[in-house]
Order: C-alpha cells, then sequence, then structure tokens
C-alpha cells in the first residue's frame, strides 16, 4: 500500500517556511555577485522552480543543498565565472557577515564542512578585493534576521 502524499497545506506551509529561511541570504549572494536587477531576477527564478517541483525537492536527501547546488550554477553562468565552495563560504561569512551555523543551514552542509571551507579559503591567496556596490549596505540591512553582536571595535552580524 502507497503512503499517502501530505496534504497540499502543509506543502504551501513547508515552502514558505523553506522561503523565509533561505530568501534574505539567497539574495544577498546573489547581489554581490550580479547587479542589483539580475541578482533580484535569478533569485525569484530560482524560488519559482523551487516552488514548482517542491513536491519532488522534498523527496531530496537535503532540500537546502539541491537549493544551493541550482542557484550557485545560475549565478555562475549569469556572472560568467565559477566559484568555489571555499569562495562561497568566505563570501558568506567575511563579505555578507553570516554565522558558520547559519551558512550551513542555508547551504544544506555541516558546520565543520562550513569550518573546513573558510579555513582553505584563508589559505589560498584570495584575488584583488572586489568593489563594493553602493547598493551593498542595503542587502546587509534586508538581512535582518540575524542578530547584531559587536566585537571589538568593530560589530560583527552573528
Amino acid at each position: 500500500m502507497k503512503p499517502t502524499p501530505p496534504a497540499a497545506a502543509v506543502l504551501t506551509t513547508a515552502f514558505y517556511a523553506f522561503y523565509d529561511l533561505h530568501h534574505p541570504a539567497y539574495h544577498a549572494y546573489a547581489a554581490a555577485r550580479l547587479p542589483h536587477e539580475e541578482a533580484r531576477l535569478s533569485v525569484t527564478q530560482l524560488f519559482d522552480l523551487i516552488a514548482s517541483n517542491w513536491t519532488w525537492i522534498m523527496t531530496e536527501r537535503c532540500p537546502s543543498a539541491w537549493a544551493w547546488a541550482e542557484h550557485t550554477r545560475a549565478i555562475a553562468r549569469r556572472a560568467g565565472h565559477t566559484s568555489t565552495p571555499a569562495e562561497d563560504a568566505a563570501l558568506l561569512h567575511d563579505d555578507l557577515c553570516l554565522s558558520i551555523d547559519r551558512i550551513a543551514t542555508i547551504t544544506g552542509t555541516e558546520s565543520a564542512r562550513v569550518t573546513a571551507l573558510l579555513a582553505a579559503a584563508r589559505r589560498t591567496p584570495q584575488p584583488a578585493a572586489r568593489k563594493r556596490s553602493g547598493s551593498e549596505g542595503g542587502w546587509r540591512v534586508r538581512l535582518g534576521a540575524l542578530s547584531w553582536s559587536c566585537g571589538g571595535s568593530l560589530g560583527r552580524w552573528v
């Protein structure tokens, strides 16, 4: 006997929870790699894809990992440059000020792997500092689900 599929209301609620958890960080990542309008469009298309395939995505071992892989693939295609997982972890942690646990959650990986990726990123020579756009402060503020903590002379998102 086949199990009964979950009710549509449960799937809808789960999708909106997934969206609320992932959208701010996904948009900030896209905005760091792409022009503003292209970043917005890319994230909108990603969540349209996720919504259209939600039932199937929920059968994946780790839906967050699937979504992150699709997201980074789309951003790389639009940017014309594929970044390494270590570069992505460094961007999320150092530039977007996300905590290791938050990065693990949105990328669908373990915290220990994120820590290892950050260590690897620090060991490899980094390209010249990227220019920050004038809108960068805006996407940092929109990551409002994060909390602010003062550490040393500079504040830090944790």
